[in-house]
């Protein structure tokens, strides 16, 4: 492996590791961000302009949205 290619691979091991810290230090974002997306997922469920299984499909997508 060349030198440049190991300089790529160190770039990218370094920033998933940092968003893997990022991650764990901030769960005050992540219930923000999930109660957030619970939110949006109940007013889709809501919605009448849609068959009713489109729209409980798309709210279980941004329910799975969540960290």
């Amino acid at each position: 492996m060349s030198e440049a290619q190991l300089n790529v691979w160190e770039k990218a091991l370094g920033w998933r590791k940092r968003q893997m810290i990022q991650r764990q230090l901030d769960p005050i974002s992540n219930k923000i961000r999930n109660d957030a997306l619970e939110e949006v997922a109940k007013e889709v469920d809501n919605f009448k302009a849609f068959e009713k299984d489109t729209m409980a499909s798309f709210a279980a997508y941004v329910r799975s949205l969540k960290r």
